[in-house]
């Protein structure tokens, strides 16, 4: 799961990567977005969603993924600079696995 967020994270950055500042205000903002501060009592109140990660993304966006454990509902966010937050993707049936990574050396 971790490898599958991770990969997610990835693409989501690499999408915000040709949106600035400067272009986000210049373009008209889509209905999924709106203050952090909103969204975060939205997924909390609305769907039982909590931050289960997060990571830097291209010009320092954040990008979080919040789920509940009770429902398995996600939800995919991207916070610019400007506290600005848009949805970027949501489902079902989520699942925090912890993966390690094989050991690493000789196989002898």
């Amino acid at each position: 799961m971790k490898l599958i967020l991770s990969l997610l994270l990835i693409g989501v950055s690499l999408f915000w990567n040709g949106i600035s500042e400067a272009d986000a205000q210049t373009v008209r903002r889509p209905q999924n977005c709106a203050p952090r501060d909103a969204v975060l009592t939205r997924l909390a109140k609305s769907y039982g969603e909590v931050q289960q990660s997060q990571g830097l993304g291209a010009n320092n966006a954040i990008i979080e993924v919040f789920a509940s454990s009770t429902t398995g509902s996600w939800t995919i966010t991207v916070t610019m600079p400007s506290g600005l937050t848009c949805l970027v993707a949501s489902g079902q049936a989520f699942e925090s696995l912890i993966k390690t990574q094989p050991p690493t050396g000789d196989d002898t």
